[in-house]
């Protein structure tokens, strides 16, 4: 009856399954602590260049209210 307990794989499958995706988890968190600084600051260094084109360009344009 023990043997047959042990030689029992029914159910084993789902459990390397969620070991798997358990595994992905934690690289993708690692991952995204690794490089969120990096991507953080690329996207600092976007919007201050967007800034820098809009500010220039919005001098001598409509700059808010009503048009009537």
């Amino acid at each position: 009856m023990l043997r047959k307990w042990f030689k029992d794989e029914e159910g084993q499958g789902m459990v390397e399954y969620g070991l798997i995706i358990g595994l992905i988890a934690v690289v993708v968190i690692v991952a995204l602590v690794a490089l969120g600084p990096k991507v953080r600051s690329m996207f600092e260094k976007v919007n201050t260049e967007l800034d820098k084109a809009g500010a220039g360009g919005a001098a001598g344009g409509v700059t808010g209210g009503s048009t009537t």
